[in-house]
């Protein structure tokens, strides 16, 4: 059953590789980029129906990202699910003010991934 396409917006590619690897698995089409240029080109042909950013993109791109995609057409569509490496109140207001959906604390496993991918599909926070 195919659950959609994601984006993984992400610094590190070992992250991405697999955060792509377990939402296959779990019938997720994934696409993965680096940088913010990327994945706003990315959103300009197709908003997908989940982001997946890290908050720690360089030089804060990464609130711009989620501000850029929700002022796009179509961008109050996606689910934006936001990696932090720490529960941190003051980055997480933020990234609620910009349109992040849920959060999601780094390094995650398998069940955490999934378990915040579906319960931002259903509407319900994980962290």
């Amino acid at each position: 059953m195919e659950l959609g396409h994601c984006m993984i917006v992400e610094r590190s590619s070992v992250v991405r590789k697999v955060a792509s690897r377990i939402l296959a698995k779990e019938g997720v089409s994934t696409a993965e980029f680096e940088t913010f240029d990327e994945a706003i080109s990315a959103c300009q042909s197709g908003m997908p129906q989940t982001i997946i950013v890290d908050t720690g993109l360089p030089d804060g791109r990464a609130f711009d990202l989620i501000h850029t995609v929700r002022a796009m057409k179509g961008g109050d569509k996606p689910v934006i699910i936001a990696l932090m490496v720490e529960r941190d109140l003051v980055t997480m207001t933020k990234a609620k003010r910009v349109g992040v959906t849920d959060f999601m604390l780094k390094p995650f496993d398998r069940n955490q991934l999934v378990a915040a991918f579906h319960g931002a599909q259903n509407g319900s926070m994980a962290a």
